[in-house]
């Protein structure tokens, strides 16, 4: 099974007119998000991302959008480091 961080919070899109199925994405993404099928990148598990940014820098159409180093699976590494409580701004309490 696939560590995931939260559900339904990625900020990770694909313009699939964009894509030229060169599979960049598919072999620089640490948590296997992408898969080519049929000459197009394909996000297979979205929920497994961990907003890093290396898929959109490496891919050459710029097809893929992603805003790294923000949102809750930042928030959520970065509290394993510091100790404390993760704190992406996306709730009530501000804290994941």
């Amino acid at each position: 099974m696939a560590l995931q961080y939260l559900k339904n919070v990625v900020t990770l899109s694909l313009a699939d007119d964009r894509c030229i199925g060169c599979g960049m994405c598919a072999e620089v993404c640490p948590h296997r998000v992408f898969n080519v099928e049929d000459r197009k990148a394909k996000i297979v598990d979205r929920d497994s991302c961990i907003e890093c940014g290396a898929c959109a820098l490496n891919c050459p159409t710029e097809a893929i959008q992603v805003e790294a180093g923000t949102g809750c699976a930042s928030a959520i590494i970065k509290s394993w480091f510091t100790g404390g409580e993760p704190v992406c701004g996306c709730g009530d309490g501000e804290c994941c």
